[in-house]
């Protein structure tokens, strides 16, 4: 007796039409989203864009955003890709209803409503707050490095700079003369069949060369001015000490080794421990009870410690409430973040230096006797393994480790900071909603 199977009809036609709510189990991911988007999120900022009653009927702006949030929960951040998926797997036909907007069309929503859905974070993060996921009993911070959408060998240094617009100048002048040389031969010999202002392919390139090494010098001397200006504003003119004595209030020129890049001139060059990287620091406050992000912000700077207070502002006007505890890493170690923490009446857990493996509280670092950073190190070290500053770890590390390992975000993919800092908080906002999934 032969095994008997269940059937395989691939030429099998439905009887009945298929609804969405049978593509994936229920429960899934994909409903949620679909439905957090339907019923749970205000869009009238997107929504309020379209008010032409001519041409063809866009897609619903609702399923667009649902769609975005969905991919990006999923790690898939690409327009193509994202298009691809929507042909290919069932989980985003859950989420379109069997729509199928290309590529361009969702990269041209993304871009379109880039503020917009960035705004849907606090409205997000309340949907949280509501499912009892967001306590702000213990709140830890941190920042990570991720790539910009540029390459680290596209950019210059400003004392470079000035050689090599010198030097380009100079070539584009010869061929320019070069050029115009050959474009009267030219003429005497073919009668004057051209125009006689064509110039060469190489000519062009280079002169947009050179023009890309104005603009960015440009920049890095408005930006040097502006912070000479900053300084000048400063009371009595006072320059912040640094190790090697004191630093020297800045001239208004760029420093030699001063860096633009020509792809993103915003990004800027950071160390990470893996090397140096062209990108951005993107930061986050993220709730000890269920890792919920609970305000998130992005840099130029490579520095964390300027990011401490506006962060936990940020939690005030998101969820109009302050943290009672929050913990930060050395990076953040200042005696005006500790002064800062004291106001907000927070009670601050801020390493005053590295911690090493095996140990029960970081070191004192350099802080003077007397300070508040040597106050704050004695407080952590006297309560040792009970301290609140070992949930600075498992709270906000984790939540990078998702974002960048498990969901494979290590690379911005639009330019500019403004672009760059509102998709980041939808990477955030994503994060977020697959929190709403999992506890929800």
């Amino acid at each position: 007796m032969s095994k008997v199977f269940r059937p395989w009809d691939v030429e099998e036609v439905w009887l009945f039409p298929a609804s969405v709510q049978d593509f994936v189990p229920p429960g899934h991911t994909a409903h949620l989203i679909r439905e957090t988007v339907r019923e749970g999120l205000d869009l009238k900022a997107i929504l309020s864009q379209y008010d032409e009653d001519r041409g063809y009927p866009p897609y619903h702006p609702g399923m667009m955003t649902a769609l975005l949030l969905y991919a990006y929960s999923q790690g898939i951040y690409s327009s193509r890709r994202i298009d691809r998926a929507c042909h290919e797997r069932v989980d985003f036909m859950a989420v379109t209803g069997l729509s199928h907007p290309d590529f361009r069309t969702i990269s041209e929503f993304r871009k379109r409503h880039l503020k917009a859905l960035s705004g849907l974070f606090v409205q997000v993060l309340g949907l949280c707050r509501k499912a009892g996921l967001v306590k702000l009993g213990h709140v830890a911070l941190d920042g990570t490095k991720i790539k910009a959408n540029a390459s680290k060998h596209k950019a210059m240094s400003y004392g470079r700079m000035a050689g090599a617009e010198e030097k380009l100048a100079a070539e584009v002048a010869g061929w320019l003369k070069q050029a115009a040389a050959e474009d009267a031969a030219e003429d005497r010999r073919h009668g004057g069949e051209r125009r006689g202002d064509e110039l060469p392919d190489w000519v062009a390139n280079k002169e947009r060369r050179l023009a890309k090494i104005r603009e960015a010098r440009a920049a890095l001397e408005a930006e040097a001015q502006a912070a000479a200006g900053a300084a000048g504003e400063a009371a009595d003119g006072a320059a912040p000490a640094r190790r090697g004595g004191k630093r020297q209030p800045p001239s208004g020129v760029p420093e030699d080794q001063a860096q633009c890049n020509f792809t993103d001139p915003e990004s800027r060059i950071m160390k990470t421990k893996d090397g140096f990287i062209q990108g951005y620091n993107a930061q986050a406050a993220v709730d000890a009870e269920h890792q919920i992000i609970v305000s998130c912000d992005l840099t130029n700077s490579g520095a964390d410690c300027p990011q401490l207070l506006p962060l936990i502002d940020q939690i005030k006007t998101n969820t109009e409430a302050l943290p009672k505890q929050v913990s930060a890493d050395a990076g953040y170690a200042s005696d005006a973040n500790l002064q800062g923490l004291e106001e907000r009446e927070i009670d601050g857990f801020v390493a005053a230096g590295r911690q090493k493996h095996g140990t029960a509280a970081p070191a004192a670092g350099k802080a003077k006797e007397g300070s508040r950073l040597a106050t704050m190190a004695q407080k952590i070290a006297g309560q040792g393994y009970d301290s609140p500053y070992r949930l600075r770890k498992q709270t906000v590390e984790p939540v990078f480790g998702q974002i960048k390992q498990a969901r494979g975000f290590r690379q911005f993919l639009l330019r500019g900071l403004d672009k760059v800092k509102q998709e980041w908080v939808l990477v955030c906002t994503a994060h977020n909603l697959l929190k709403l999934a999992a506890f929800g």
